[in-house]
């Protein structure tokens, strides 16, 4: 993985895993299982990956989300209208799901003595950036107020914010995540994530959770009048392999899925370590 001012390389071996067509209704967490299996192969020599995915409906809460003093009652509410309903091990807020978002994760080793977290984050900026410099040569990085799962790394186009990404480190990997909005109504997701922190976060520290406001988040559809899903996902994966590494025959690594049961015991140890029981 290098990183010049503009230019950028992914490792040769890189896999692309698209499951966006996958959109049966499911338990949300079982792609972020699959990511923390995919994370850890690859942190043993396995094969570097992006794995793209949709959800039709989701409801998924960052770290913080789940402490906030009403947390219990807003998911039940969110249940009640039939969200999938999670916690994420990644950093970030929460975020609602839908057909209309594309999520992207990057499952990369560690390099030696890499520590600056910010890199990673920086890959997949370039990467969204070039799958969609042939709609908008104007895609920005910061953070836009008022808008749900705020930080450093919000990607938008004319102060509206169409993506967030966020990232998981283990020992010898990590994973770096970002939701794309591509196609709906951005204000319709930020009046939904607005509604659950109205639920959530009644009697908290106001700076304890984010204060999303409707006219900050939009969807690609809106800003740069992109098609659908699929000419935006037909755009990251030929940006993943035109930044791939050239490719010796000896570095290809064999794709090794993780199985069944392998996937709903991750599913539930992440239940366990990060979920929110109803008491």
């Amino acid at each position: 993985m290098t990183m010049g001012s503009n230019q950028w390389t992914l490792p040769a071996e890189t896999l692309i895993w698209d499951r966006t067509e996958q959109i049966e209704p499911s338990d949300v967490l079982v792609p972020f299982a699959l990511d923390e299996l995919l994370c850890r192969q690859a942190g043993r020599g396995g094969a570097p990956m992006v794995h793209i995915w949709r959800h039709p409906r989701a409801f998924v809460m960052g770290l913080r989300d789940s402490r906030l003093p009403h947390v219990r009652e807003a998911k039940r509410w969110l249940e009640s209208l039939g969200y999938s309903v999670a916690v994420r091990n990644s950093g970030g807020a929460a975020v609602p799901l839908d057909l209309g978002v594309v999520n992207i994760s990057l499952i990369l080793p560690k390099r030696q003595g890499q520590i600056d977290f910010r890199h990673d984050f920086e890959l997949m900026y370039r990467l969204i950036r070039d799958a969609l410099r042939a709609l908008s040569p104007n895609v920005a990085k910061g953070e836009i107020k008022g808008s749900y799962c705020p930080g450093d790394y919000d990607l938008s186009v004319g102060g509206r914010k169409f993506c967030g990404i966020a990232q998981r480190r283990q020992a010898h990997a990590f994973v770096v995540q970002a939701f794309v909005v591509v196609r709906g109504s951005g204000q319709s997701k930020a009046s939904l994530a607005r509604d659950f922190y109205n639920i959530a976060a009644q009697g908290a520290d106001g700076h304890c959770f984010p204060h999303v406001t409707e006219n900050s988040m939009a969807s690609l559809e809106e800003l740069v009048k992109l098609g659908d899903e699929r000419e935006f996902i037909d755009a990251v994966k030929q940006t993943v392999r035109q930044h791939k590494q050239a490719l010796q025959v000896a570095q290809q690594k064999p794709l090794q899925l993780p199985g069944e049961r392998q996937v709903m015991a991750a599913v539930e140890t992440l239940r366990q370590r990060y979920g929110l029981s109803d008491a």
